[in-house]
């Protein structure tokens, strides 16, 4: 393995932990010395990583620092492509498909010249999908709602055409062909509920947070449903 290579596992391993990892752990898992580990480290750090710790301690990586753009292989390329240019165009939120297109421009400002080429020349497309209803200020309520871990009061009307008022906590939106879905912890049930986004009449964002992380909701939801993290 070249000393880059190593850089950047090194990297991602540290990536994959929020407390201190203790440097035996880490040469262990990269198969090199302890020395070998802290010039990788001292490297790392005069490059502009915020890795914090010291030999005995452990080592963390400070969040928000981004990874250099060598990481992205042709085909990781693609698949940012591919995955950027679906919601761009076909998510029925205008503020995200925006942000697509923007993360697709950085993406592209920071790679070196023949990954960009990769990312221009690419022949993956995406094909036109049936129209959806414009949802644009009703997903990003809720998106904003999730981030903030803030309780949401819907009226709801079903697809039996029963309408109802209840408080939720949201924790997911699901982007399917033919809709958008909400998943939420219901007050009114006592239960976890999905709610579809097209089937929203009315939305209120309230102050109050919901008592339970977002976190903690989601991966008890994926739990039950047996659906794997993505």
């Amino acid at each position: 393995m070249s000393r880059a290579a190593r850089l950047l596992d090194l990297m991602e391993l540290l990536r994959r932990h929020r407390h201190p990892v203790p440097g035996p752990t880490l040469a262990a898992q990269l198969g090199i010395s302890l020395r070998s580990l802290y010039r990788d480290i001292a490297t790392l750090q005069a490059q502009g990583a915020q890795i914090e710790g010291e030999a005995g301690l452990g080592y963390v990586l400070k969040p928000g620092f981004t990874l250099p753009p060598l990481m992205f292989s042709a085909d990781e390329v693609e698949a940012l492509v591919l995955g950027s240019r679906w919601v761009a165009g076909r998510a029925d939120d205008e503020v995200l498909a925006a942000a697509a297109r923007h993360a697709l421009a950085k993406i592209s400002a920071v790679l070196p010249a023949g990954l960009r080429h990769e990312m221009d020349s690419t022949a993956l497309l995406v094909g036109p999908g049936e129209p959806l209803p414009r949802l644009d200020q009703v997903l990003a309520r809720l998106r904003a709602a999730m981030r903030q871990e803030c309780k949401v009061r819907l009226q709801y009307r079903d697809l039996k055409g029963r309408s109802s008022e209840r408080v939720v906590w949201p924790f997911a939106l699901g982007f399917f062909d033919q809709a958008r879905v909400l998943v939420a912890w219901c007050e009114l049930r006592g239960e976890r509920r999905s709610f579809r986004c097209d089937q929203i009449e009315g939305l209120e964002v309230l102050e109050q947070r919901y008592p339970q992380r977002r976190q903690v909701l989601l991966k008890a939801w994926r739990e039950a449903e047996g659906i794997a993290a993505q």
